[in-house]
């Protein structure tokens, strides 16, 4: 047995040597043509210049049928992540939710790690990717989505008690919503790869009407005031007053009552359904 193993090692190691070798030598070709070390790797690398910087001629009576093969294939494209959205991405994620509303609009497949309850309301549009993390400080963290909600391209929320967005709140993409650091405060802890303890954990509320501009972070224990405004890249980590128009980092109150309180939209829900 001790005789097999040994010639199993050597094996393994000789396979690596030999892999290794040949990744070695194609380095080291590649190398040659980039300095152009003799006239033939110098002709490849011109050759190599040309096709990097030149495009295929076409004839322009050619466009029309090209453009009209790019729709196709646009809406081909389309047509079959549509059907995949609709037959296998939804439906897995409306089992992995506690409640989804009526008329979800799914663009990918969200990325969920831990254990968050996600409650959907009616009307809610997914646009992109979408990341959900819960850790395991509390028992049952929530996310909750409130109603005609839209969601930008790689939103994330960092969910391990509460994170809360009312009605109509618009979230732009690249928007992270954290209640909690994440790591805890103390050294020691952090070293020791120890969660947050509870008391760090603060739950995080978007009020309706607000607007989250790109690439924003709302940290822990914010409330955003109803209709306010989020300026991109803000990092926002105190209350915003409703009505107003935050940004920075951190966010500052630049505008205040921006506007009055919005009327009822009846509408909208038709406009979206096109009813």
């Amino acid at each position: 047995m001790e005789t097999q193993a040994l010639k199993a090692v050597a094996i393994i190691e000789r396979r690596r040597t030999y892999c290794s070798g040949e990744v070695d030598l194609i380095q080291s070709f590649l190398l040659k043509i980039r300095r152009g070390e003799t006239p033939f790797f110098r002709v490849l690398r011109n050759i190599a210049i040309f096709f990097r910087a030149t495009t295929l001629p076409l004839p322009r009576f050619l466009n029309p049928l090209l453009r009209g093969g790019f729709y196709v294939h646009h809406s081909a494209m389309k047509s079959c992540r549509w059907l995949f959205t609709y037959f296998y991405r939804e439906p897995l994620f409306r089992g992995r939710c506690a409640s989804v509303g009526k008329r979800f609009h799914l663009g990918r497949m969200p990325f969920i790690i831990g254990h968050a309850e996600i409650q959907i309301g009616d009307d809610v549009n997914f646009f992109g990717l979408v990341d959900v993390f819960s850790g395991r400080i509390f028992d049952r963290p929530i996310l909750a989505i409130g109603n005609r909600v839209d969601v930008g391209h790689a939103v994330t929320f960092v969910v391990n008690k509460e994170i809360v967005i009312e009605d109509d709140v618009n979230i732009a993409s690249g928007v992270r919503f954290m209640d909690t650091d994440a790591h805890p405060r103390d050294t020691a802890e952090r070293i020791a790869d120890l969660p947050p303890r509870p008391e760090e954990v603060k739950p995080v509320r978007i009020c309706r009407y607000a607007w989250i501009g790109q690439n924003s972070f709302i940290l822990k224990g914010v409330t955003v005031g109803e209709g306010a405004i989020i300026g991109v890249n803000s990092v926002v980590v105190s209350d915003v007053p409703a009505y107003s128009v935050v940004m920075g980092n951190p966010a500052r109150v630049v505008i205040k009552n921006s506007q009055k309180q919005p009327d009822p939209q009846p509408n909208r829900v038709e406009e979206r359904t096109g009813a």
